[in-house]
């Protein structure tokens, strides 16, 4: 094997001789790049290098982890809609005119045992008490103003702030489950002790279907639907039922009793 070494004129080869320009393999040793080129590059790159491509995919798998578990727990409604409690344009208390007055849900929410959607009161129905209690109250200015015929307000409705809503593709009947004995506590809490209404529970579709699969554990007598401050013990020692000894065997009866058996398929909310 014969190998042709080039360089340019005048230049002298590394190490100051020149070699014989024509330098034959005749041995049986097979030629080397050290036969060829002395010199050989030197390895730029660390060693710790080599595992580099790994530490940056385990960070990168650990960010997006983070990422995912973060957004699983703050993106539901638990966290995102309970306690939700804007400012109402009127500072209704509910705790006043449920324990101090005794009204019952249905005077302001006329619809909710014969629709399938609830309703919040309009200014006349408000104006049948405030145009004798409290009547002079500052609070009260916005109501005066839509009744006061002379007021560019007159004859508009209330702008509530709405706290509780379900997405557009779900359908929930108010009159179907109060008129089954889901309280209105079921799921819009203790509202008869609340100031300022608040969003007390997520209604989000796995909260709904813990209730559609056990609902006993949530039914009670149609006379208690309305009564906020219900306890099932207490009535159960005032009431004597047959067969009935524990709040549990009242809820199976209720569910027995009223043949209640909630769909849990998709086409139950979402059609």
């Amino acid at each position: 094997m014969v190998c042709t070494l080039a360089r340019p004129a005048g230049e002298p080869f590394l190490g100051g001789k020149d070699p014989p320009l024509v330098k034959n393999f005749t041995s049986s040793a097979r030629p080397t790049l050290s036969n060829v080129f002395p010199t050989v590059m030197a390895n730029f790159f660390p060693r710790w290098t080599n595992v580099l491509p790994f530490k940056i995919a385990i960070c990168a798998l650990s960010l997006a982890g983070g990422v995912v578990a973060a957004f699983t727990y703050y993106a539901t409604p638990k966290t995102l809609v309970v306690g939700y409690q804007p400012a109402q344009p009127i500072p209704f208390s509910h705790r006043i005119h449920v324990e101090q007055v005794g009204l019952d849900c249905r005077y302001c929410h006329s619809f909710v045992d014969v629709a399938g959607h609830s309703n919040v009161p309009t200014s006349n129905t408000c104006w049948n008490c405030h145009q004798h209690v409290q009547k002079d109250s500052p609070k009260l200015q916005p109501l005066r103003d839509r009744m006061n015929e002379k007021h560019p307000d007159y004859g508009k409705p209330i702008e509530w702030v709405r706290i509780h809503k379900t997405p557009d593709y779900v359908y929930f009947n108010h009159a179907a489950h109060v008129n089954r004995g889901i309280s209105c506590q079921s799921c819009h809490g203790r509202v008869d002790q609340m100031e300022v209404v608040y969003q007390d529970q997520n209604l989000s579709m796995g909260w709904c279907l813990e209730c559609h699969r056990e609902p006993e554990k949530h039914l009670r007598p149609l006379e208690e639907v309305y009564n906020l401050a219900y306890d099932p013990e207490k009535f159960l020692a005032e009431n004597s039922i047959e067969g009935v000894k524990t709040t549990e065997d009242l809820g199976k009866k209720l569910k027995e009793q009223w043949q209640v058996k909630p769909p849990v398929s998709c086409a139950a909310c979402h059609h």
